[in-house]
């Protein structure tokens, strides 16, 4: 009887404990209005870069001018938490109905190198004039029907998407022309199923900027295009965040509007679901046309740039939406790049910089106004162009214990402030030693600074609920 009884205390203790190796979810984001939470709850800032490989084999060789650790190594130590991967439909079905695994291996491969480090992935299915029939890269051969029509001139990018081909091809594919779009889901859905139980997956951005096809026109003004958007686009979407969700109900899942979004144009897409991101993209269209400066040479950028935030602002609020800027720059323009970065600061939204690296990218234009990366060699890190970098890599607030109400960076001045949530933890603030080498002079009202003088991450413990403001400048 004693043995039973000493049996049954044991058992009991067991059930009573949890495992150590008890299942547990990813680590994950998740949405806390337009905002995104980690699970503590506070609030996450993102600032990173895009790394998209838009040639076969459509991921970037583990070579010093492609992509290996030391390049994960270096985007995490300047900061920066998050980087949009280029996934490419062609790679991951590269016939028709079969999903390429080996392909997935290297892209979970690539993957992480990041998340080891935990530096947010953003899973993007890249495509830019659809496919490379067309003079871009994204869907594979099999999955180009254009009805035979021409293209007279090739016009390269952006000017192809203007082509009757190749808005033929986006036609069909909306329509789900021969299942099209079926497939398309199928290869999201393979996509998910390696990653559903990755920690520091940022989630999945189904379309890299859709272009409307035969219907550009009907976009081309602030109203957007309602007819578009509902019923030609947002269908796709939802098989796509079907095929997701069937695997998957734990990361977000980002879409996109339509690419002259970026210009001004209102998107009308209402997906729904507790877990959905807007991920969208500022360029300067005057500037990108003319190969000119979209910075203070350029007045028109600025209230162009505010009207796309605003934009996203109101349709995310309206239906529920996560925020993320997930491309601006892709040049040397310096101007351009503090124009936006600060806009991005003003709207309380983190941003993604294009483009980590040259990659030889065969379709963004503005390479021509002085390079895209942030390299002068690709293949040798110390080439860092240390003027833009200075834009980049910055102090900034990467979690409030609480809620943002406005961040602001003057020269290497830092001011934010959040409405404070003590229970969720500790706000973190990243301040490079590269801004600030003789150290800085971090004053809170509000709260106090818990972590050690001078280091790189700032931490900040509230004294209570309620108003918080914090300004960092260099000692």
């Amino acid at each position: 009887m004693r043995r039973l009884l000493a049996l049954l205390l044991v058992l009991a203790a067991a059930l009573a404990v949890p495992s150590s190796s008890a299942a547990t979810g990813p680590v994950a984001l998740h949405r806390e209005g337009r905002f995104l939470a980690d699970a503590q709850g506070r609030v996450v800032v993102l600032h990173g870069v895009n790394a998209v490989w838009k040639r076969a084999p459509y991921v970037p060789p583990a070579t010093a001018a492609g992509f290996t650790a030391k390049d994960a190594d270096w985007i995490a130590s300047q900061g920066f938490n998050v980087v949009r991967m280029g996934v490419i439909f062609a790679g991951v079905m590269p016939r028709r109905g079969v999903v390429d695994q080996h392909y997935l291996d290297r892209i979970v491969a690539e993957a992480k190198l990041l998340t080891d480090r935990k530096v947010w992935v953003l899973l993007d299915f890249h495509q830019d004039l659809y496919s490379e029939k067309f003079s871009g890269e994204g869907f594979p051969a099999w999955a180009v029907d254009d009805d035979g029509l021409p293209t007279p001139v090739n016009a390269g990018f952006p000017g192809n998407y203007f082509q009757p081909s190749t808005s033929r091809a986006f036609d069909n594919f909306y329509a789900n022309t021969d299942g099209l779009a079926d497939l398309y889901a199928k290869a999201w859905r393979a996509v998910a199923e390696r990653f559903r139980n990755s920690s520091y997956v940022l989630g999945y951005d189904l379309m890299n900027e859709p272009w409307p096809g035969t219907q550009f026109a009907t976009c081309a003004q602030p109203a957007g295009c309602p007819v578009f958007d509902q019923d030609v686009l947002q269908p796709v979407y939802e098989k796509a965040l079907a095929g997701i969700r069937s695997v998957d109900r734990t990361h977000l899942v980002w879409i996109e509007p339509q690419v002259l979004f970026n210009d001004g144009s209102q998107t009308n897409l209402n997906l729904k679901g507790d877990r959905i991101g807007l991920s969208f993209h500022q360029y300067c269209t005057s500037a990108g046309l003319t190969h000119s400066s979209g910075g203070k040479a350029t007045p028109e950028c600025g209230p162009q740039g505010d009207l796309v935030f605003g934009n996203a602002s109101s349709v995310a609020t309206k239906n529920g939406w996560a925020t993320l800027m997930t491309e601006f720059g892709a040049s040397d323009d310096l101007g351009d790049i503090g124009r936006v970065t600060t806009s991005a600061d003003k709207a309380l939204t983190g941003w993604v910089y294009w483009h980590y690296k040259e990659w030889s990218d065969p379709t963004t234009e503005s390479q021509d106004s002085g390079g895209q990366g942030l390299f002068t060699n690709d293949a040798d890190l110390r080439t860092a162009k240390a003027a833009k970098l200075d834009l980049l890599e910055v102090a900034y607030v990467r979690a409030y214990a609480g809620t943002p109400t406005a961040t602001a960076l003057h020269g290497k001045v830092l001011t934010a402030s959040w409405a404070a949530d003590p229970r969720t933890g500790l706000t973190e603030v990243w301040v490079p030693k590269r801004s600030y080498p003789k150290g800085y002079v971090a004053t809170v009202t509000g709260g106090s600074v818990v972590s050690r003088p001078g280091a790189q991450v700032l931490l900040v413990r509230a004294a209570r609920p309620g108003a918080v403001t914090l300004t960092v400048q260099p000692r």
